[in-house]
C-alpha cells in the first residue's frame, strides 16, 4: 500500500486528451494553473485516450513511462488534467509510487491559498471535505480493516468510518455555519434592492484583468497579480457619477473552463451576486489569442448559474497589448454593446462609464423647476437628491433651481412625490 507523503511541489504535468490531442492553450492554462499553486513543474507527459482507462485513466504503457519520468527527474507528485474517480487517482498512485492529484483537487488547492474572508474559507472547506469524502477508501495505510473469527474481530468502529463520520459532521457544521452567512449576504442585498441602488458585476474568465479594472473604475486598491484565482472572495465599491447617483460595483472570482461542480455548488451564495446584478461587465482579455474560447466557456458558466439573461456589456481589456483593435464596434441597437480598454492606460474609461450609466441610471435631463414658498420640502428632497446645479429666489419667496439628474432618479422621485415627469421640470 502507496503511504501518500506529507510534501512534495516537484510535480510532473500529464495532458491527457480524450478522443483528440490536448490544445496548446489548454497545456499552458494548466501549466499556469500549477505556477498558481506554487508547484515547480519539473517535466511533462502527453497522452490520448478514445476513453479513459477504468483502472490507471491512463494505459499500461504510459502509466510505466510516467513511472520512468518520475525517477529521472525525481518528481514527489503528478498532476492531471482531467478529472478522476476516487478509484482512478489511488490505482495510478500505487502504481507510480507518488502522489496523483486531478485537474479538480488543483483548483481546490488553489482557492484554499486564496481564500480571506470567513466565508470564502467557508466555503472552500466545504468543496474540499466533499471532494474529499469519496477519497477516503484505502487512501491511507493507517485505516485499519475490520476482520472477522475468533480474536481478530475489529474494535467496532474502524479508524475508516470515523473518518467518514468525522468529516460528514464537519460538512453539517460547515453548511449550517454558511447557511447564517448567506442570510446575512441575502440582508445586505435586500437594503440594496429598497435603496434602489444599482449593481454592476465584472465577471469574466480568470487573469482577463478585472482588478485591474475594477480599480480603474472605482478608484480602488484591491490586489492584483499576474495569477489565476487572484481575486477570490467578492469586492463591492460605490462608482459615483458626476457627483450625483451611485452604482455599486462588485469584483467577482474569475471562472475557468470545467469549473470543478463542488467549487460551483459551495459557491452558489457568492454568485448571487452575479444572479442578482442588474448589468453585466464581461471583462475579456483582447491580447490572449483563445479569448473567443475563453467567452464561451464564462457564457456558460453565466447559463449555469442563471445569470444569462441579465443585461451585459461585453469590456475588451488590455488593448495596450494588441496592434489593432475595433472600439466602439456594435455600441448601438446592439444586445451585447462592445468597449474595448485599457485598465493600465485609462484608454475607453470614459466611454465604459458611460455606457454603465445609460444601462443602469438612463440618460442625463436638465431643466428648470419652479418652486412656490409652500414646496420647501421638495427642494430640500432636491437638495438631498444632489440634482440641483444652481438656485434662484424669487422676490414672492420661492424658488427656480437648475436641475441635473438622470432619467431614473427622476421618475423614481416623481413617483415618490405623486408628480407628473413631464409638466414638473420645464426643459432649458
Amino acid at each position: 500500500m502507496f503511504e501518500r507523503p506529507r510534501s512534495g511541489e516537484r510535480c510532473l504535468l500529464l495532458h491527457v486528451g480524450v478522443k483528440r490531442r490536448c490544445y496548446d492553450d489548454e497545456i499552458a492554462e494548466f501549466r499556469a494553473l500549477a505556477f498558481s499553486a506554487g508547484a515547480q513543474v519539473v517535466g511533462d507527459a502527453q497522452a490520448r485516450r478514445d476513453r479513459p482507462d477504468p483502472r490507471l485513466f491512463v494505459g499500461q504503457g504510459k502509466a510505466e513511462e510516467l513511472a520512468a519520468q518520475i525517477r529521472e527527474n525525481c518528481a514527489e507528485l503528478v498532476l492531471v488534467n482531467q478529472p478522476m474517480t476516487a478509484s482512478q487517482e489511488r490505482n495510478l498512485e500505487n502504481f507510480l509510487k507518488t502522489r496523483v492529484l486531478d485537474r479538480n483537487g488543483l483548483i481546490l488547492d488553489i482557492f484554499a491559498q486564496r481564500a480571506a474572508s470567513f466565508e470564502g474559507k467557508l466555503q472552500v472547506e466545504l468543496a474540499q471535505l466533499e471532494h474529499l469524502a469519496s477519497r477516503l477508501v484505502k487512501g491511507w495505510t493507517h485505516l485499519e480493516r475490520q476482520k472477522g473469527g475468533i480474536g481478530l474481530r475489529g474494535p467496532g468502529e474502524t479508524q475508516l468510518e470515523t473518518d467518514r463520520r468525522l468529516i460528514n459532521q464537519r460538512i453539517k457544521r460547515l453548511k449550517v455555519r454558511l447557511g447564517r452567512v448567506v442570510n446575512q449576504r441575502e440582508l445586505g442585498r435586500r437594503e440594496r434592492r429598497r435603496a434602489r441602488v444599482p449593481t454592476v458585476a465584472l465577471v469574466g474568465y480568470t487573469n482577463a484583468g478585472k482588478s485591474s479594472l475594477f480599480n480603474a473604475l472605482s478608484g480602488a486598491n484591491s490586489g492584483t497579480r499576474q495569477q489565476l484565482f487572484s481575486t477570490l472572495d467578492p469586492t463591492i465599491r460605490r462608482l459615483c457619477f458626476d457627483g450625483m447617483d451611485e452604482v455599486l460595483l462588485v469584483d467577482t472570482v474569475g471562472f475557468v473552463r470545467d469549473l470543478p461542480h463542488e467549487l460551483v455548488a459551495s459557491f452558489r451564495s457568492t454568485l448571487t451576486e452575479t444572479r442578482e446584478a442588474s448589468l453585466l461587465l464581461h471583462v475579456i482579455d483582447s491580447s490572449d489569442p483563445h479569448h473567443g474560447d475563453r467567452k464561451h466557456q464564462v457564457e456558460g458558466v453565466l447559463e449555469s448559474i442563471g445569470a444569462s439573461e441579465i443585461p451585459c456589456i461585453q469590456v475588451y481589456n488590455k488593448i495596450d497589448l494588441v496592434h489593432e483593435y475595433h472600439p466602439n464596434r456594435e455600441l448601438n441597437g446592439s444586445r451585447y454593446p462592445k468597449v474595448w480598454v485599457s485598465a493600465t492606460t485609462g484608454e475607453g474609461l470614459g466611454l465604459l462609464s458611460r455606457l454603465v450609466q445609460a444601462q443602469c441610471l438612463g440618460s442625463l435631463m436638465s431643466g428648470q423647476v419652479v418652486l412656490s414658498p409652500s414646496q420647501s420640502r421638495l427642494r430640500a428632497r432636491l437638495f438631498a437628491l444632489k440634482a440641483v446645479r444652481g438656485e434662484r429666489q424669487h422676490d414672492s419667496g420661492g424658488w427656480t433651481l437648475d436641475i441635473k439628474v438622470t432619467s431614473r432618479r427622476w421618475e423614481q422621485f416623481c413617483k415618490q412625490e405623486g408628480l407628473s415627469e413631464d409638466s414638473f421640470l420645464k426643459e432649458e
